[in-house]
């Protein structure tokens, strides 16, 4: 009992920690079964608790309690992290975070002040230790007299290797067991939240650290090409259409593409205390073909996922941001395709041109020109940024410098979160919803619509339009999973599961022709992968390298989330809880060997683009093309 009482640390940090986690995993998970993940959550702390035994007591005392304040500084990190972006900090979004101080804000904007909870044993320990010593000396002298008594090196050598076989054997079946349920998960990392659900968080971020090291050490030089030849095949097939419709209609025409910040479908002809929070766009919808089925398929990378997708119908990155991990590859995208035909290129955005690595991926994707933050007046600045307003003004003079025709391709920056600033919009009345977190997303997105409207309204009225087709659509979501209740309460919602989310996750998609051609609905179901492939069919741009479909000439439709998950005309498969849904119903439909097939062509996909995209395929695939010319 004396010699159980002198490893008294060991067993306060395994069951302090423990806790920890397991709160932790009861945040993230949907379907938290404290069973689920217990035992792998105390197999993976077995592990680092083994290191503690090479130590004498003094030594492992301080390294357990250091283990405690990093795993603890690692646990409020991942609960904020996942409160924005749904998803587990990696190595890459680490990386990314040099990039991204504007969205670190953003982050440290949602702290709230219980998480700090977690840190009160961290503070408690030094305190309880001091009052034990003051108050109860004796007891204290004798605990410490336990304690200090050291086994020899070689005790201590035996008992860590024990322990660490153990716990490595016992965290091993559950690693081998989740890669058999679940194959390509574990090596592809692409859905992080089912992997700490069944793992837990400490073996979630072992793995992405094995991965990494893995992917940046060994695997870009191990692709045969017997895979790569698979990939160009796969490709080739897939750009493959069964018609011919709107085929070169973008022949010698302007191409103006914006992309709206946190735009999201159900604000579009949606009122609000009897205004319309759109009245813009709801308009030029009229005027337009609008797709209401629309789906955004970012990642880690937010917005440049949303671009990195429109311009080159590749998957993001596993982890982290394709824009920065990928700034080296080569690509065949929008930019470079058009250049082909005579077109000038340009990219707008209000803010720094590091941000995302805009600067290096827009000269990968060949744009000839980028206006970033110090390419305009920031005359006046909303949240994070040059404000939309000032933002269109200044980008539509340049435009008009332009010779035709020409691709401008436009970011917008004033609604993304956290909405600040709300008193710029002090003119739209959100009513019982003021200083919620809806109400000022409302107010935000009204305030971006209504410069939407001047911008398109200026366009026609210059007499632009007649000349040019103009594609706008959402980037992302703008209402997390934290305020769902706020969303769901707005848009008359009364379930709230998986599927209930999944179908309010739509974006815009609006392509206006000349003349107001072509107006209407398309209820297709589509994702931002699709607007690539749409468009080398608009403007006759010649390349396989897309995993997207053609919006007119593609009926089998499927799109692909990076977490495994898949939409079809018909279904809809969550790859968290393995359920399939009808479309229709919402009700759970029974997997046949039709559905299966599909989620082995999605996740095929995604490992396809990453293997791509690892090992700068479309570069090897144009050299060859050019070689046997």
């Amino acid at each position: 009992m004396k010699k159980l009482l002198g490893y008294l640390d060991l067993v306060l940090f395994l069951v302090l920690v423990t806790v920890k986690l397991v709160v932790y995993g009861d945040m993230v998970n949907p379907y938290f079964t404290l069973k689920g993940i217990l035992y792998p959550t105390i197999a993976s702390l077995l592990v680092l608790a083994s290191i503690s035994l090479l130590f004498k007591p003094k030594g492992r005392s301080r390294y357990l309690y250091i283990c405690n304040i990093v795993i603890t500084c690692i646990l409020i990190a991942d609960i904020n992290y996942f409160r924005y972006y749904k998803d587990i900090i990696s190595i890459p979004v680490i990386k990314n975070g040099l990039l991204l101080g504007a969205v670190n804000q953003a982050v440290k904007s949602i702290l709230q002040p219980h998480d700090l909870l977690l840190l009160i044993d961290i503070l408690l320990i030094p305190i309880i230790k001091k009052i034990l010593k003051l108050k109860f000396n004796n007891i204290y002298s004798n605990y410490m007299e336990i304690k200090n008594v050291s086994m020899p090196f070689k005790l201590r050598a035996l008992s860590f290797a024990l322990v660490l076989a153990l716990s490595v054997s016992y965290d091993g079946y559950f690693i081998h067991k989740l890669n058999v349920e679940q194959p390509r998960l574990i090596e592809g990392m692409y859905n992080k939240i089912y992997i700490t659900n069944a793992l837990g968080n400490l073996n979630c971020h072992a793995l992405d650290v094995y991965n990494f090291a893995k992917k940046s050490l060994f695997d870009k030089k191990s692709l045969d090409d017997e895979k790569a030849n698979e990939i160009k095949t796969y490709l080739t097939e897939n750009t493959k259409t069964s018609g011919s419709k709107f085929k070169n209609i973008g022949k010698d025409k302007n191409l103006i593409m914006i992309q709206v910040e946190a735009l999201q479908s159900f604000v579009i002809n949606k009122k609000v205390e009897g205004e319309e929070i759109t009245p813009n766009l709801n308009r030029w919808l009229k005027k337009s073909l609008y797709f209401d089925n629309y789906y955004y398929q970012v990642a880690g990378g937010n917005t440049s996922d949303a671009e990195f997708m429109s311009n080159n119908s590749l998957y993001p990155a596993s982890s982290g941001a394709a824009y920065y991990i990928y700034s080296g590859d080569e690509f065949n995208s929008l930019p470079k395709l058009l250049d082909k035909k005579g077109y000038y290129s340009a990219a707008f955005h209000g803010y720094k041109e590091g941000f995302w690595n805009r600067n290096a991926m827009y000269v990968k994707e060949g744009f000839d020109k980028f206006y970033g933050e110090k390419s305009f007046n920031l005359d006046e600045q909303i949240g994070l940024g040059l404000s939309d307003e000032s933002f269109f003004k200044q980008s539509l003079e340049q435009i008009k410098s332009f010779k035709e025709p020409y691709y401008s391709f436009l970011v917008t920056l004033t609604s993304h979160f956290p909405f600040e600033a709300t008193d710029k919009y002090g003119d739209f009345n959100v009513g019982n919803l003021e200083g919620t977190f809806m109400g000022n997303y409302l107010k935000s997105i009204h305030y971006t619509d209504k410069q939407l409207g001047m911008f398109l309204d200026q366009l026609e009225k210059d007499g632009t339009m007649d000349n040019s087709i103009i594609v706008l659509y959402g980037d992302h979501f703008a209402i997390p999973r934290n305020h769902s209740e706020e969303l769901f309460s707005f848009v008359g919602e009364t379930g709230n599961d998986e599927f209930a989310w999944m179908r309010h996750q739509k974006v815009p998609l609006i392509m206006h022709f000349p003349k107001d051609a072509h107006k209407g609905v398309n209820s297709v179901v589509s994702g931002q992968m699709d607007i690539f492939p749409t468009l080398c069919n608009m403007f006759d741009l010649k390349t396989p390298y897309k995993f997207g479909r053609d919006l007119f000439n593609v009926k089998d439709r499927l799109v692909v989330f990076r977490t495994g998950s898949f939409m079809d005309n018909k279904v809809f498969y969550s790859s968290s809880s393995k359920k399939y849904y009808d479309l229709k119903t919402g009700e759970e439909v029974a997997e046949t060997d039709a559905l299966k097939k599909k989620k082995e062509e999605a996740l095929k996909q995604l490992d396809y683009s990453d293997t791509l995209l690892d090992h700068n395929l479309i570069k090897k695939f144009t050299e060859n093309n050019e070689m046997s010319k």
